[in-house]
């Protein structure tokens, strides 16, 4: 094909307006005033080189054009005129479109497995009760102010005031399990405390599978995900969903023994079925328990620290990361009537649990249980009673850089001294709080 002078000037000039960087034989001249060659580094390629699309000058005028008068030019211009084919017009042809209305094929963005969330799932048996209508979960303002005027409505106004990023904290896998008429109640009640101003987040579920009395087969654990993922996101749109379990097999590394056993002890807490959680999209941020570590691994030879380390290589090679928030949780600083690490004990262990899993890229957050109530009615907290500061407390002061990243539990129905003063104490050390309103 023959490429004569005219195609060689608007192929160069396209380059230019595009600002693509052109082999240096292709410039026209060394001498071209639209030339910026002296401001790439000495290191610079020689086939690369810099032309301006508007020179400093120009780009002042073009600046002044659209600013003068008030920005007059900016406020008078307008989109183009629509380019429109009008199909019947005669003489026109236009192409027919084959499959209209069919999602899912290929080039579509949506999946093969696509399910229409408007169109009620066929249930099994047939005829069962498997769907809440969208339209039911919705709360009016008068819900929402309702639940501002509660005891959780107020507390979480509390812990907006202390400059606390809030997320919900509550269980549903209990009502989930008692039927339709009660999930959807709660669910209801969830998002109109969702509503109020200053909610991130809901958690709706914790340590899912690890001596659930509700959920018993990993059949049922996808569904009720699935089922409350579906809910929550219809009742209380934009928030962000979050549960809490663990996952004993990944403590064992490379240990087959010790796997196979956590495998038939904790079938609910396999790495594929809490994996599914993540990866289906039905949620925004898993937390992982790190409650097994300790003896649970010492038949292995296995110590905590190295339990640790191998859970958050696990996350990592699954990148888990790249579906949804992790965050790690854990309550080894508290103790019964308050912390009784020392100094340089809370520093190690604060090492351990918190620092290892944000520096070795496994969690984004750390969630640390600061205050809770055993099946005996002990009282663990990190501080002492009446939030006096103990070693640990005054160690976890010190983690300013990490702040945004730590967050902690709290149920207003148990306070300390009171919700305010409490929630007060505990923006010192965690920038999050998980509001129990179960």
């Amino acid at each position: 094909m023959r490429w004569n002078l005219r195609r060689t000037l608007a192929a160069g000039a396209a380059l230019t307006i595009l600002g693509v960087g052109v082999p240096a034989v292709a410039a026209y001249s060394e001498d071209d005033p639209r030339s910026c060659n002296d401001l790439l580094g000495d290191d610079t390629p020689a086939f690369v080189v810099c032309k301006w699309l508007a020179k400093p000058d120009e780009a002042r005028e073009v600046a002044m054009f659209w600013l003068q008068n008030d920005g007059e030019n900016m406020k008078d211009a307008g989109p183009l005129d629509a380019i429109v084919v009008d199909c019947e017009t005669p003489g026109t042809s236009c192409p027919e479109i084959e499959d209209e209305g069919v999602t899912g094929g290929e080039g579509d963005s949506l999946p093969e497995d696509y399910v229409d969330p408007t169109v009620p799932p066929e249930c099994d048996p047939p005829g069962g009760e498997c769907f809440v209508d969208p339209s039911k979960l919705r709360v009016g303002a008068e819900e929402v102010r309702a639940a501002a005027q509660t005891a959780e409505g107020k507390a979480l106004a509390a812990a907006r005031a202390a400059g606390l990023r809030v997320w919900l904290n509550t269980e549903l896998a209990d009502d989930w399990k008692a039927g339709k008429e009660r999930f959807t109640a709660e669910v209801k009640r969830i998002a109109a405390l969702a509503a109020q101003p200053g909610v991130a987040g809901i958690r709706f579920s914790s340590r899912l599978g690890h001596d659930d009395q509700d959920i018993t087969t990993a059949e049922e654990a996808r569904a009720f995900v699935a089922d409350a993922s579906r809910a929550l996101r219809s009742a209380a749109p934009g928030k962000k969903l979050a549960l809490h379990t663990l996952v004993p097999e990944f403590g064992c590394g490379a240990n087959d023994a010790c796997r196979d056993e956590m495998a038939k002890k904790y079938p609910l807490l396999a790495p594929d079925l809490v994996g599914s959680y993540v990866t289906s999209g039905a949620i925004d941020q898993i937390a992982l328990d790190s409650g097994l570590v300790g003896e649970a691994y010492a038949p292995w030879k296995i110590t905590a620290e190295e339990a640790l380390r191998n859970q958050w290589i696990q996350v990592r090679a699954r990148a888990w990361d790249a579906y949804a928030h992790v965050a790690a949780e854990d309550a080894t600083l508290t103790g019964v009537g308050g912390s009784a690490l020392t100094a340089d004990q809370a520093a190690e262990t604060i090492a351990e649990r918190v620092s290892r899993p944000l520096m070795d890229d496994g969690a984004e957050t750390v969630t640390l249980w600061s205050r809770w109530q055993d099946a005996d009615g002990q009282v663990h907290r990190v501080l002492g009673d009446g939030l006096a500061n103990t070693p640990t407390w005054d160690q976890l002061t010190k983690l300013d850089a990490v702040k945004p990243r730590l967050a902690t539990l709290y149920d207003p129905a148990a306070p300390e001294v009171d919700v305010a003063t409490d929630l007060k104490k505990i923006a010192e050390v965690f920038s999050q709080v998980y509001l129990t309103v179960a």
